[in-house]
């Protein structure tokens, strides 16, 4: 009967668009020149870090070290997490924040580390997890292997950064986590940033490898307006740095509109300048229908898309 579901499946977004996510998506070999796929393989920038197109995100309505991934219960976040796995997603991101760091490895305890890509992120601020203590970067850092069961992360990042100051502010950590890369305990570091200031200040920080972004085509749940972000995206990418867009549908606010997640899709994917994205599913059929309307947007001049 599973496997009836999944044949059902795969014909039934076939119909509305093709499904994207399948046992060929390592090298997309079924998609045409010049479009989008979710599986897409995509290399971050300078890092050298392969990871699928669309990312899973585990910190829907995230903190307190739970989420509403979390929430669902081990079995359901781990069946859904093989679940994306087997339609293709091969970036995963977490955070101490949300709570997510067991579930991953137990999910994807049959498929070797390197086929896929880990990131978490240092909360530094106050509150936020039970903790007042805000140890060293390389303390926490041991933990989160701990936690998740790896010898190593893709990419840490330093988590909610708003400052515009933060090069300063945070440059003990940063030190840190550059040490940490060198031992190669982490492949690459940078922010999760919550402000255009803090936004600002990444095309001429060397330290930076990837910043995750708030980008959709509204500006919900952004830290300006698109026409404000967008042309900071571009010099961060311009800079050769990887981007990785978070938010695209708003956090949910898009969920009950075909059109409002089409043109945020379309947006996104057009921009040139955003390399992969993470979305917070919570059901199966939010990843095959996800896939579906990734596929059916089509690639635009880079002159159309301003």
């Amino acid at each position: 009967m599973k496997m009836q579901r999944r044949e059902f499946l795969h014909s039934a977004l076939a119909g509305a668009g093709g499904l994207v996510f399948g046992p060929r998506f390592l090298f997309a070999q079924d998609q045409p020149a010049q479009s989008f796929a979710p599986s897409d393989i995509v290399e971050l920038a300078k890092t050298k870090i392969k990871v699928s197109r669309v990312g899973f995100g585990t910190g829907m309505r995230g903190g307190n070290r739970q989420s509403n991934q979390t929430r669902l219960g081990k079995e359901t976040f781990e069946e859904l997490l093989r679940f994306s796995f087997e339609r293709g997603v091969r970036l995963f991101d977490l955070a101490d924040l949300y709570g997510s760091h067991p579930f991953v490895i137990p999910a994807l305890k049959e498929i070797p580390r390197k086929q896929f890509a880990l990131v978490s992120k240092i909360w530094f601020r106050r509150g936020g997890i039970p903790e007042a203590e805000r140890p060293a970067a390389e303390t926490v850092v041991q933990r989160f292997c701990k936690e998740i069961k790896t010898d190593y992360i893709d990419i840490v990042q330093l988590h909610c950064v708003t400052s515009a100051t933060w090069p300063d502010e945070l440059a003990d950590y940063m030190n840190d986590l550059e040490k940490l890369k060198k031992k190669g305990m982490i492949r690459a570091h940078g922010l999760s940033c919550h402000s255009l200031e803090a936004l600002a200040q990444i095309p001429q920080e060397p330290w930076v490898d990837v910043v995750h972004a708030r980008i959709n085509h509204t500006g919900a749940k952004m830290d300006a307006k698109p026409e404000q972000v967008v042309p900071v995206l571009q010099k961060i990418h311009d800079a050769g740095k990887a981007i990785i867009g978070m938010k695209l549908v708003g956090e949910g606010d898009f969920r009950q509109s075909d059109e409002m997640r089409n043109q945020a899709l379309d947006f996104v994917l057009n921009l040139g300048c955003v390399d992969a994205m993470i979305v917070g599913f919570e059901k199966k059929w939010e990843i095959d229908d996800f896939a579906a309307r990734v596929k059916n947007v089509k690639p635009r001049p880079a002159a159309a898309v301003a």
